[in-house]
C-alpha cells in the first residue's frame, strides 16, 4: 500500500521569511510523487494532471498533512488526479462568464455597489477545484496604465463604494504595492471599504508580518480580509497567531470556504471548522457550492446532500457559526442561496 513519507519541511520554517517561502514551493510533481510514493501509473496521472493546471504548494502546508493518509482533506485539495483529465457535462472554463463583467483589463463589474480588481495571477496554491484555473490572466496584467484607468472608472461611478482585491491571490504583492493602491483607492471619496480575498494567512502565516499590518492601519478604509480555509486542519498555531494580528488590528475576519467531496462534506468536519475558525476571530461567512469548472468535476457535492448538510449544521452549532451556503449562477447579480 502507498504511504506518504516524513514531509515536515526543512527548508521553510516559520522564522523564514514569507518571500523566501513563497520561492520555495512545491512545484515539481516528481517531487510530490517522491513524497506520496507514487509509481508507475500513479505517478504518470498526477504529472499529466500538472500539464493543464500546474502544481504550487507551500511546504509548510504539507507539513499538516498526516503521513500515509492519502485520503487526508489537506492533501485533496491540492493533489492532481486523473479525474482532472476528464470531460464533463456542464462543466467549462469559465463557470461564472466573468469575461462579459470586464469593462477595464483586469476589473469585474458585476455586482452594484463593488468591484473586483484581479490584482495579480499569483498564488501561494494551486487548489485543484479552483474557478480560475483556466482564467486568461496574461490578458488582465495591471500595469500603470491600466491601474489608471481602474482608478478613473471608480472614480466616475459614486455608486461603487467596495473595491475587492482578488487574483491569484493579493497579498503575493508586495506591502509597498499594496500600500500605493491602497492610498490611491483612498483618495477617491465614495470608496468607503477595501475588501482582499486571499488564501496566504492560511498557507504562509508569515506573510502577516509588521509592515503587511502597518499599511492596513494607516488607512483611512475600512479593510476587509475574507479568508479562504476549508478544514480545520489548516488553521495551526502559527496561522491562529498571524489571524490574532490582523484582529488586532481591526481587521474585519470572514471566512469563505468551498463544499468539496471527501474534505469537508460531513457535519462534524464543517461543526469543527466553523468552532475552529471563531476560536481564531474569524467568522465563518459563505458556504460555496463548487463552481463547475472543467477539471474539479470529482469534487462537486448534490444540492440535495448540501441541504441536508445545512439543516444538521443548524442544530449542532449556534446560527452564527452556520456560513451561508451559496451557489454563483453567471446570470445573477447576487450569490443564490440553497434553497429549502
Amino acid at each position: 500500500m502507498t504511504q506518504i513519507t516524513s514531509i515536515t519541511p526543512s527548508v521553510v520554517t516559520a522564522r523564514t521569511p514569507w518571500k523566501q517561502a513563497l520561492a520555495n514551493l512545491l512545484k515539481d510533481p516528481d517531487e510530490l510523487c517522491d513524497i506520496l510514493g507514487f509509481e508507475d501509473e500513479s505517478r504518470s496521472q498526477l504529472i499529466a494532471a500538472c500539464a493543464g493546471f500546474p502544481l504550487r504548494i507551500p511546504r509548510a502546508y504539507l507539513s499538516r498533512v498526516v503521513p500515509g493518509n492519502l485520503q487526508d482533506p489537506l492533501l485533496l485539495q491540492v493533489l492532481p488526479q486523473a479525474a482532472e483529465l476528464e470531460a464533463s457535462i456542464g462543466y467549462v472554463s469559465d463557470p461564472l462568464d466573468e469575461s462579459e463583467f470586464t469593462p477595464v483589463p483586469g476589473l469585474l463589474h458585476k455586482y452594484h455597489g463593488r468591484v473586483l480588481v484581479i490584482l495579480n495571477g499569483s498564488c501561494a496554491i494551486h487548489c485543484r477545484y479552483c474557478f480560475r484555473r483556466h482564467f486568461p490572466y496574461q490578458e488582465h496584467v495591471i500595469d500603470s496604465h491600466h491601474w489608471q484607468q481602474i482608478l478613473q472608472y471608480i472614480a466616475s461611478d459614486s455608486s461603487i463604494h467596495e473595491v475587492i482585491f482578488s487574483g491569484g491571490d493579493p497579498l503575493t504583492c508586495n506591502d509597498k504595492i499594496l500600500a500605493k493602491r491602497c492610498e490611491d483607492l483612498a483618495q477617491i471619496s465614495h470608496v468607503t471599504t477595501l475588501r482582499l480575498h486571499t488564501r496566504l494567512p492560511i498557507m504562509i502565516p508569515e506573510r502577516i508580518d509588521q509592515a503587511c499590518v502597518d499599511w492596513m492601519q494607516a488607512s483611512r478604509l475600512q479593510i476587509v480580509m475574507v479568508l479562504h480555509c476549508n478544514h480545520a486542519q489548516e488553521l495551526d498555531q502559527a496561522v491562529q497567531q498571524a489571524l490574532g494580528k490582523l484582529a488586532d488590528a481591526k481587521v474585519v475576519l470572514l471566512n469563505q470556504s468551498v463544499l468539496l467531496q471527501g474534505v469537508n462534506d460531513t457535519v462534524e468536519a464543517l461543526a469543527t471548522l466553523s468552532q475552529r475558525l471563531f476560536a481564531c476571530r474569524v467568522l465563518p461567512y459563505y458556504l460555496h457550492l463548487l463552481d463547475k469548472v472543467q477539471g474539479a468535476a470529482h469534487f462537486d457535492i448534490d444540492e440535495s446532500a448540501a441541504r441536508e448538510l445545512r439543516a444538521a449544521l443548524k442544530a449542532r452549532v449556534a446560527g452564527y457559526l452556520v456560513p451561508r451556503f451559496v451557489r454563483e449562477l453567471p446570470s445573477e447579480l447576487n450569490k443564490t442561496a440553497l434553497s429549502d
